[in-house]
């Protein structure tokens, strides 16, 4: 097992090597963008598959979509200058979380931590359910391999991440730009050949599916109600913006510098992707039904004339970033969790970094999860959108509420101007979460809406046990322990060396008293252990309990209860030999002790020690 790790892992990294493990612009990019951007490649699709499937409105839908885009935009542009101000407020990372913390209290905060923990999960679930419809577009594999190609996907992505941010980061950087640089040159070819060569034609419904020419019929009037629902499913193309607040630290120093540059890039891309994207699909018009390529296929196939190898590399390298977007989550999901974890918010293995310096815990974490939403919901990315964008904008909005707090409180220089823009951030995307919640409650909104209470609650139970154990664990300079007396009880079965040396150890133990004590299923067996003992000549008390029901521990604890009825300011030493053996061949022995020791450790004033055997020493003196 040791070997496997390290082959899949790799060798363990120094703590003090943690410096070298930050990463440079180039490879931040792709590490902490790769979410935001990917969500091009998805998000002019969820907006038509509203206006299209739910509102029926047909041609009419592709003049609702320009507008819709530039909507998105303007929303990207106001996030992601709140976002730059969080990066110089708050170098130490932690985005949302650490701003509602510092500035608008606990159960905010955590609110915020909770929407952004379901948002990553979400984020793993949904970048590979559209990475691999996007690989099924172009190769037509059945839709039954879905769920079993998004779960190998996953686990790809988790031994990569295994392996560290550095590692995972250098791995992940090549095919984010080569997407980028496709879907650019997709955009490019396009505008040209729609508004200066004036050559290409509207995707014909006829040539795509029954579906598709179905939904190309549609005349309804859109409702409000729907037409709200498609702006929160093009919203989602803000998915992912945060990322980079949230793992300053990662960065080469000056962190702050670094990251705030990288967030600036990622909008610049997302934003002239997403609106390149929506102008291509509003004059191309790809109607597609379920079952469907994507719009990017669909358009590439018409922008390139057919499948040659610009389709490919477009198809390949958006199977790619949604594949690696993915990887934003892993690089988030750990750090943040660790953080709370911190805080005594969530359980404290949270905290604990692996071989590689990655909080291993997390990333497993993460993957399980993702991968239980993806079988439940069968790899289908249209049935993931509606539970993704609450708890994205929920974010949003704390973090851009607690900026305005930090001006108010700091009043550092031209604070009046950083705190509009935090005030339209947070107005803004506060309205943008009442929306995804109301227009697509029905869809699935309400399972994050309800859920986040739900983990908030949770958190606060977990950090009143922490405050617990904290104060009954706190001891004053003054403190000195009570002095017990010490009583040994040694478990014995058959006399064997296990159980000589065991009875040694009890006795060099120095107790005030000391026993053994043998649980027994029969007179015959009671009196064979009465024989060994004298024949060995042990020089203890030997007690022997009857449990005619084959019975193990309830014997013993009621042989522990009389102990304590006698004398109730003993410290009771159990002492059990075990056998141990190979890895290979222990589980051919009884595991009897496991259980009672798992019982031994609620009893009070009750000490267990195991005295192992090592069976395969092939010295006596080495047994022990």
């Amino acid at each position: 097992m040791a070997v496997l790790k390290r082959v899949l892992i790799g060798n363990p990294i120094s703590s003090a090597d943690e410096g070298h493990q930050r990463i440079p612009k180039k490879v931040a990019l792709p590490v902490f963008a790769s979410d935001a951007i990917s969500s091009t490649a998805y998000a002019t699709d969820e907006i038509l598959v509203v206006l299209l499937g739910q509102a029926a409105i047909g041609y009419a839908a592709f003049t609702k979509l320009i507008p819709i885009a530039v909507i998105v935009a303007i929303l990207l542009v106001i996030v992601i200058t709140s976002y730059r101000q969080t990066i110089f407020a708050y170098p130490s990372g932690g985005g949302s979380y650490v701003v509602s913390k510092e500035n608008l209290g606990a159960v905010p905060s955590l609110v915020a931590g909770s929407s952004l923990l379901v948002d990553y999960i979400l984020t793993v679930a949904v970048s590979v359910a559209g990475g691999v419809l996007a690989i099924r577009s172009a190769v037509g594999f059945d839709s039954k391999w879905t769920v079993p190609v998004c779960l190998l996907c996953v686990l790809v992505m988790t031994v990569a991440n295994l392996r560290g941010l550095k590692e995972s980061g250098a791995l992940f950087a090549p095919p984010t730009y080569v997407y980028v640089l496709s879907l650019l040159t997709l955009i490019i070819v396009g505008l040209v050949r729609i508004y200066v060569l004036k050559n290409i034609d509207p995707i014909d419904p006829a040539k795509v599916s029954e579906e598709a020419v179905e939904l190309s019929k549609g005349v309804k009037g859109i409702t409000l109600l729907l037409l709200l629902r498609a702006f929160s499913s093009g919203a989602v193309a803000l998915s992912g913006v945060e990322a980079v607040s949230n793992g300053v630290p990662a960065f080469k120093k000056p962190e702050s510098k670094n990251a705030a540059t990288t967030l600036i890039f990622m909008g610049a891309i997302l934003g002239s992707c997403f609106l390149g994207v929506s102008i291509l699909a509003a004059r191309l018009k790809p109607f597609r039904g379920d079952s469907d390529a994507t719009g990017i296929a669909l358009m590439a196939q018409q922008i390139y004339n057919g499948k040659g190898v610009l389709f490919w590399i477009m198809q390949i390298s958006t199977f790619a970033i949604l594949i690696l977007a993915a990887n934003t989550a892993y690089a988030d999901f750990p750090r943040l969790s660790s953080i709370i974890a911190k805080d005594g918010y969530l359980p404290r293995q949270f905290a604990n970094r692996g071989d590689r310096l990655v909080y291993s815990n997390g990333v497993v974490f993460l993957a399980l999860v993702a991968s239980v939403l993806i079988i439940i919901f069968k790899g289908n990315i249209s049935s993931l959108i509606p539970l993704y964008a609450f708890g994205v904008f929920t974010g949003f909005t704390l973090s851009q509420a607690g900026m305005v707090v930090h001006h108010i409180r700091l009043k550092e220089p031209r604070w009046r101007l950083s705190l509009a823009i935090n005030a339209i951030g947070a107005v803004t995307t506060l309205l943008i979460a009442l929306i995804v919640v109301i227009s697509k409650f029905t869809e699935g909104a309400w399972i994050p809406a309800a859920l986040i209470p739900i983990m908030v609650v949770g958190f606060r139970a977990i950090g009143k046990h922490y405050d617990f154990v904290r104060e009954r664990l706190h001891a004053d300079p003054s403190y000195r322990a009570p002095r017990h007396t010490h009583y040994a009880v040694v478990l014995v079965g058959k006399i064997n060396k296990g159980v000589l040396n065991a009875i040694q150890y009890a006795i060099s133990l120095n107790p005030e008293r000391i026993i053994a004590v043998c649980v027994v299923t029969s007179p015959e067996e009671e009196r064979e252990i009465q024989d060994q003992w004298e024949e060995f000549d042990i020089p203890i008390e030997l007690h022997t309990v009857s449990s005619p029901y084959r019975e193990l521990t309830r014997p013993i604890m009621k042989v522990l209860d009389e102990i304590d009825a006698e004398r109730q300011d003993d410290i009771i030493t159990v002492v059990i030999p075990e056998s141990v053996t190979k890895v290979s061949s222990q589980w051919l022995h009884k595991q009897s002790a496991l259980a009672l020791k798992a019982r031994l450790l609620y009893r009070p004033h009750t000490v267990v020690v195991s005295v192992p055997i090592h069976v395969e020493a092939e010295d006596d003196n080495e047994l022990i």
